[in-house]
């Protein structure tokens, strides 16, 4: 088979799908390979900007089409329903087309999970989509008006900012962070309490060390009994995965992530290379967990592996070290946690001012990658994490 024949499908259109097309593209662009990109919206989530959808700001309408302008990507909008590694096809939308594929980039990403809590998926609302946050401000703009009660569910770097934000946009409501864990847990000693006095200035009340047990219409219940009223519920904890790949007969772990080897491919399908939240990767420090920080690398990685084998060239092991956790507090105020490569903190974190531009830059970031990428091959990939991950997996 000439690389003209060979037909590549990209599953998933967010942050890592995304820039995994458009640099295949750039790399491939004299080789005549067919790249197809499926997505069953056909607008472009920000994820790493929900929360300010959900407290009521209009963000930027990005169309995927046009994102995809000039690199030759066959864009379809569809649900990918069904994947048949036998045959190298994909299913959308429940038998409405079928692609054929020689590779597979299966970049699905994750979702908050809410089946866990009895409630959760009736009552609570979730940033999974621009739909849903936007639903979720029309109740916030409905509760504020008689200056009601919010609960967030959740204290990790999502339910902090969606809190904060919330808190800020709306300083007539009542909001209450409920986590098992204390936010900020991951954060060094200095970070942290930077972040719980921001949380006191912003008049949030953290019920720290409980589990909610049930999401009611009016409210939660505690694992203690407790109730706790609110008129609207946010919910941030929990993660699940796309079933397609375990319905498919690829390998997969306890969790649905794909088991890949080092260089990101299938460990049961070497043509179908799983990038981003789908993929459980492991390095000599432990694994991987879901972020844009560590997707986009995945991304990178696997769109320069693709064209390297097209080319019959070598491909080394993929490498990836964190090195900071940022966070919004509001519009006006932000933390800046930076980590050693597997995310502990470092000594040093960065707040104020100085923060909300990093964060900012990093939230707007992605899309001036994509654009870039069309014409360079773009870093975005800055530590691959040292020795750290030079040690040999577990």
């Amino acid at each position: 088979m000439t690389n003209n024949d060979h037909r590549i499908v990209v599953l998933g259109a967010g942050y890592t799908g995304m820039l995994a097309a458009i640099r295949l593209a750039h790399r491939t662009r004299r080789t005549g390979v067919r790249i197809t990109l499926v997505n069953p919206s056909d607008r472009f989530t920000e994820r790493l900007r929900m929360h300010q959808i959900a407290a009521g700001q209009e963000l930027a309408d990005h169309r995927i089409p046009d994102l995809l302008a000039g690199t030759g990507i066959t864009f379809v909008r569809g649900w990918a329903t069904a994947i048949d590694p036998g045959r190298g096809t994909v299913t959308v939308d429940g038998g409405t087309a079928t692609l054929e594929y020689d590779t597979l980039v299966y970049a699905l990403g994750s979702s908050t999970d809410t089946s866990q809590v009895p409630g959760a998926g009736e009552h609570a609302f979730t940033l999974n989509s621009p739909q849903g946050a936007a639903r979720f401000a029309s109740r916030l703009r409905e509760t504020a008006a008689t200056g009601g009660a919010v609960t967030v569910c959740g204290g990790g770097l999502t339910g902090i900012e969606a809190a904060t934000e919330i808190a800020e946009a709306h300083p007539g409501l009542g909001v209450t962070l409920i986590s098992l864990d204390e936010p900020g847990a991951m954060m060094g000693e200095k970070a942290r309490a930077y972040l719980h006095r921001a949380l006191d200035r912003l008049g949030i009340t953290v019920r720290v060390g409980v589990r909610v047990t049930e999401v009611l219409p009016d409210g939660v219940e505690l694992e203690t009994g407790e109730f706790v009223a609110s008129d609207a519920c946010m919910w941030t904890t929990g993660v699940r995965v796309s079933p397609l790949a375990r319905e498919a007969g690829i390998a997969v772990d306890g969790r649905g992530l794909i088991r890949v080897d080092a260089t990101l491919r299938s460990v049961s399908h070497p043509n179908i290379h799983a990038i981003g939240d789908a993929a459980a990767i492991r390095m000599g420090w432990g694994q991987i967990h879901g972020t844009c920080q560590s997707g986009l690398p995945t991304a990178q990685y696997t769109a320069d592996t693709i064209a390297r084998l097209l080319r019959g060239k070598r491909v080394t092991p993929f490498r990836f070290g964190y090195y900071h956790q940022p966070v919004s507090l509001g519009r006006r105020d932000a933390v800046i946690q930076f980590a050693h490569a597997d995310d502990t903190p470092r000594r040093v974190y960065l707040a104020g001012r100085a923060a909300v531009l990093y964060k900012e830059t990093v939230s707007g970031s992605p899309l001036m990658t994509y654009r870039l990428s069309k014409r360079m091959n773009v870093n975005v990939t800055p530590y691959k994490g040292g020795r750290a991950t030079r040690r040999p997996v577990a």
